[in-house]
């Protein structure tokens, strides 16, 4: 029987809620020294960057030493280090917690905060903030919702239970409810149930729906309509119930119906990058509401954000282009 390898605790605690990189050196190679190992696989960070790390002491082993720039390399060694974080434009919205147990947090996630350390987007995250805020350095993200949305996410206290929540997400047990703002098309007939096959290429913005048999399931109804000046139609509130979970699914399907989501950069089709700091046309998406069975407790958990659309709470201002931010609606 084959025995699972031990991964060692890490030797250097979180920065800014951000833990450390972990590298294991592969089982084969043809490597010299960990360095070359490093500054091979860490090639897109810099030239002389991994250098720079080793000579500052700042790539060290399980026993928390650094690791010299020509320690031979060993098949399966672990090393860790911190990345230098990068400049962020701090999102100056709150992270409203509507729940927390020994178990789980639930946060009311604002607009244009990422999940999860990800790219450019590393301390200014709903974990890395959770994590110094609630002083919770093992809270770990159940799974995650883009940047651009807005509403509840799950996280786990403990790391040993992670995967238990994580498997409510995959076995779809888990009732998600999203709200959108978006225009309103009296010919539509709706309620109705998009189905479709999407796919998401690594290094492209946008994901696609491609013929084949389906792997994305989007319920789509209105919750109320109303006017707006000069467009014919006008915006309706929709809710919106994803039976799956693909990458972009519901700004996808909303497109595809001809009802693109108020302040999406990416559908239907691609506008110019908005400049960092920029929060005044947050996307009109929001994760509404969370319910499943707690896996650990055997509990009914149903959770409800608190957040207002701005599109609809402030219509008369965001057609006339004054919409200040978010936090006039939040």
């Amino acid at each position: 029987m084959r025995r699972k390898s031990h991964t060692p605790p890490s030797p250097l605690p979180q920065r800014h809620g951000v833990d450390p990189v972990r590298v294991r050196l592969p089982a084969a190679g043809t490597w010299g020294t960990v360095r070359e190992h490093l500054v091979e696989r860490l090639s897109g960070a810099g030239a002389g960057v991994v250098d720079a790390m080793f000579d500052a002491g700042r790539i060290v082993g399980a026993d928390g030493r650094p690791v010299a720039a020509d320690a031979p390399y060993v098949p399966g060694l672990f090393v860790w280090f911190h990345r230098d974080l990068p400049d962020e434009v701090p999102v100056p919205f709150p992270l409203e917690v509507v729940h927390r147990d020994e178990h789980i947090v639930v946060a009311d996630k604002p607009h244009f905060l990422a999940t999860t350390p990800r790219g450019s987007h590393v301390a200014e995250t709903a974990l890395a903030r959770l994590r110094r805020e609630l002083d919770l350095p093992a809270l770990t993200a159940a799974h995650r919702l883009d940047r651009l949305t807005a509403g509840l996410v799950l996280f786990t206290v403990r790391p040993e239970e992670r995967g238990a929540y994580q498997t409510l997400f995959r076995d779809r047990r888990v009732r998600k409810e999203y709200e959108a703002v978006a225009p309103y098309d009296p010919a539509l007939p709706l309620p109705r149930t998009v189905r479709s096959r999407i796919v998401k290429e690594r290094g492209v913005l946008t994901a696609r729906e491609v013929p084949g048999e389906p792997n994305a399931v989007s319920r789509v109804e209105v919750v109320e309509h109303r006017d707006r000046p000069g467009e014919p139609g006008g915006l309706a509130r929709y809710r919106l119930a994803p039976a799956t979970g693909q990458t972009h699914q519901l700004r996808v399907h909303m497109a595809g119906l001809g009802l693109p989501v108020l302040g999406d950069p990416l559908y239907p089709e691609v506008t110019a990058p908005v400049p960092a700091g920029d929060f005044r046309r947050p996307l009109q998406l929001l994760a509404r509401s969370l319910e499943f069975t707690d896996p650990v407790t055997g509990e009914e958990h149903r959770f409800r954000s608190g957040r207002v659309l701005a599109a609809w709470a402030c219509h008369t201002r965001w057609a006339a282009g004054t919409y200040d931010g978010p936090s006039d609606a939040q």
